[in-house]
């Protein structure tokens, strides 16, 4: 009997139900530390005696990332523990065969796909508060400038001492919530988390100067959040990320393009995560010229970020949609294969990074549970787990299933914006243009932060124009948000 709540949704009948005996294998091999001599491999080493802590959104469960830091000589020496989640989910198997299919967690405004069952990504294989649990660590020293030095890999057991918000650790690190009864207890109560914040961000911060440096594009998007009471969306408000989506953001950036590097040097082939040079770039090169700014005729990431630094210093209120049109422009990330030993290796231009993989949440994405696999082969001496053509093919699908869902979430997200606008037919809305292609042209309103299609008068806009539009539908069965202008 497969039990209710069970998720793995490309799947259906016995392959569920062996899926099911997958797990409860799984429970009875995850003894704590205490009770195992080591996680399978000698080399594991035992830092649950860190002070680790974890930084995710309110209501996650699936925590795929804890981060320790200590000062040094040479710098700051950072530690980020990924969960070790091939450890428990061996390839080829019914479970694995599940995440391979889906490729990814599917998050909605209503509910959630998980790409592994629950009792695995919320617990067993999640690094929740006060748990052993086995870890591949990701180890750097950042030094004064920001550059990366004393890089590792290697196998670990580690213990999440706080489950934090980015909610309340962004505000404290901003110095806006000190005491005023919002602030989480676990950093108000405890001085080894606030200095491991400090310093964390300290480390976070320098990293960021130094990729921007070198060319790397800031991006500060506004996120639409549904406010539900009672189980009803009342209304849609704005989220901007703060301090502590920041800090994690640079840390995980820096420990995926630790891994891209390792991987790169060892000549191991694996999957990266590209962002290729923009193909409208001469788009947006006219829309930098709109604002009195000349960019180069080439792509050009350094020169697009001084404008775009500049542009945030001079018009705050503005740079979120400006960011916005610009994020259309360059297009999505893409995974591909990088082959082993090959001199040519694909980049990340917003980044402006030659060595990026996907590598940080192997609970939620397919990609970096391959890389981790990978990783450990690595470590252990052991031939590679995937062929080329293999990696090729996952490659492909996780792109293929990536568009997918994309296209559900923003469905999901304007059937839930429908709801919170069904009041303001007829009402004037200012937004940017976020599509103009054969299948219609699409605008991003400001306030509330929504998208919908413009249905009447589009003709002559493109990606980045502001326009004022009329709202005309809000259907929530359909997943409609219908614009026009006059």
């Amino acid at each position: 009997m497969v039990r209710e709540g069970f998720n793995l949704l490309p799947l259906d009948g016995e392959e569920v139900e062996a899926g099911e005996r997958e797990v409860e294998e799984i429970r009875g091999s995850f003894e704590p530390m205490s009770q195992k001599r080591d996680m399978g491999h000698p080399e594991a080493r035992d830092l649950r005696g860190l002070s680790w802590s974890s930084i995710d959104n309110d209501t996650s469960r699936d925590l795929d990332q804890v981060e320790w830091a200590e000062r040094t000589q040479a710098g700051i020496r950072v530690l980020v523990g990924i969960a070790d989640v091939a450890a428990a989910v061996g390839k080829d198997t019914v479970l694995d065969r599940a995440a391979a299919l889906q490729t990814q967690t599917v998050y909605t405004a209503v509910h959630n796909f998980p790409m592994l069952p629950n009792e695995l990504s919320t617990d067993l294989t999640s690094l929740n508060e006060g748990q052993d649990r086995r870890a591949i660590v990701c180890e750097f020293t950042v030094t004064g400038d920001g550059g990366l030095v004393g890089t590792a890999l290697y196998e670990a057991w580690v213990r999440n001492g706080a489950q934090l918000a980015y909610s309340t650790v962004g505000p404290w690190l901003e110095g806006k919530a000190r005491g005023d009864g919002r602030t989480d207890p676990k950093i108000l109560n405890d001085a080894a988390i606030q200095a491991q914040l400090r310093l964390q961000d300290e480390a976070a911060q320098l990293l960021h100067r130094q990729r921007v440096a070198q060319g790397a594009l800031e991006f500060n998007r506004v996120e639409a959040d549904p406010v539900v009471i009672d189980g009803k969306v009342q209304s849609i408000k704005a989220v901007m990320r703060n301090r502590a989506s920041d800090l994690i953001a640079d840390l995980m950036i820096a420990s995926n393009e630790t891994m891209a590097r390792m991987l790169r040097e060892s000549g191991r082939s694996s999957i990266r995560r590209v962002v290729r040079s923009p193909e409208r770039w001469s788009r947006i090169v006219a829309l930098v010229a709109a604002k009195g700014t000349a960019l180069p005729e080439s792509p050009d990431a350094r020169a697009l970020n001084k404008f775009l630094v500049a542009q945030q210093a001079s018009d705050p209120v503005h740079y979120p949609d400006l960011s916005l049109a610009i994020i259309k422009l360059m297009g999505p990330g893409e995974y591909v294969l990088a082959a082993g030993g090959s001199e040519e290796q694909p980049g990340h231009f917003g980044l402006a990074a030659l060595d990026y993989t996907h590598s940080t949440a192997p609970n939620r994405r397919f990609a970096d549970l391959v890389t981790q696999r990978i990783v450990k082969a690595l470590l252990r001496g052991e031939g590679a787990p995937y062929s080329d053509e293999e990696l090729a093919g996952i490659a492909a699908h996780c792109n293929e299933r990536d568009a997918a869902a994309r296209k559900v979430e923003r469905a999901m997200q304007k059937r839930v914006a429908a709801v919170a606008l069904g009041h303001l037919i007829g009402h004037q809305f200012t937004g940017v243009i976020t599509g103009a292609k054969d299948k219609g042209t699409y605008i991003r309103i400001f306030d509330p932060p929504v998208e919908g299609k413009i249905v009447r008068g589009f003709e002559g806009l493109d990606v980045g124009d502001t326009a004022t539009v009329t709202l005309s539908e809000a259907d929530p069965v359909h997943a409609f948000i219908d614009f026009t202008r006059p």
